[in-house]
């Protein structure tokens, strides 16, 4: 332990299960006390109390929907109250939308994904401005996808709240730079939850998934998409702004194939 972010006070969306567990624990590891929401506040609570455990710090769960602007102003509300403050905030939440041809997606699907993504991120950062602003600086890590860098196939509304959050990153940067307060995006490949479900359920689809892969293996949440948002968060990047970093092995070189097997199929339907 180097206690890069310790005693900073960080805020992670999303915070207990895929990617953003393996962040909060990558934080927490760095001395930094954690605010970890989800929609699954139990799941927030335990690991929580597991990581708070584990590594010595103050660490609080609870539950918030960051597609609803009062959740997300008391996700704030409560970092401050029970922190004094906000230095970090990792913007991590996220939903994909029902696997389906663009043109079969629905205004509901796109609304719900820009409501978790683009407006969650917004309020958060938003409603964490002031405080930041109030202790000298802080870092915002916001999320990017290969997704969108790819226009992967049945992603659209995906791809889109993608791009309108590198917007959002980048004109943060831009316009808060002048309050220390430094805006930077990831695109992580790794064992998030919906890919760990997909290796458990679909036989061969790691090989598979990383056969085009530099690395050739996926990410760890912990071990290889943490340290990344740790940089980020730490004055190790310090001089680091408005900057993506691709988080993914080298993934977004070769790209991937994203066409669905059952295209035609699919296409009947519409």
């Amino acid at each position: 332990m180097t206690a890069l972010v310790q005693d900073k006070v960080a805020i992670v969306t999303g915070g207990a299960k895929g990617l953003g567990h393996g962040i909060s624990r990558c934080l927490a590891r760095e001395g930094a006390h954690l605010l970890i929401t989800g929609r699954d506040g139990a799941a927030a609570e335990k690991v929580a109390a597991e990581i708070s455990a584990e590594f010595g710090v103050r660490a609080t769960g609870m539950s918030a929907d960051v597609g609803v602007k009062a959740d997300v102003e008391a996700m704030i509300d409560r970092a401050v109250a029970e922190f004094g403050g906000i230095d970090i905030l990792v913007n991590n939440a996220s939903l994909l939308s029902d696997n389906v041809l663009l043109e079969q997606k629905t205004d509901e699907m796109l609304k719900r994904t820009l409501e978790i993504g683009t407006w969650g991120s917004w309020w958060a950062m938003r409603a964490a401005f002031p405080h930041m602003k109030a202790r000298g600086g802080g870092s915002i890590v916001n999320f990017y996808s290969i997704d969108a860098q790819t226009g992967a196939w049945l992603h659209a509304d995906y791809n889109m709240n993608k791009g309108a959050i590198m917007g959002l990153t980048r004109s943060a940067a831009v316009e808060w730079g002048r309050f220390n307060i430094r805006t930077n995006a990831i695109a992580p490949t790794g064992m998030g939850q919906v890919f760990a479900q997909l290796v458990q359920d679909v036989p061969g689809f790691l090989d598979m998934a990383t056969a085009s892969n530099p690395l050739k293996r996926a990410g760890d949440p912990e071990l290889d998409i943490g340290p990344v948002v740790l940089f980020l968060a730490s004055d190790m990047s310090r001089f680091v702004n408005g900057e993506l970093i691709n988080v993914d092995g080298g993934q977004h070189l070769p790209g991937y194939v994203s066409v669905p097997h059952n295209l035609a199929e699919m296409e009947a339907q519409t």
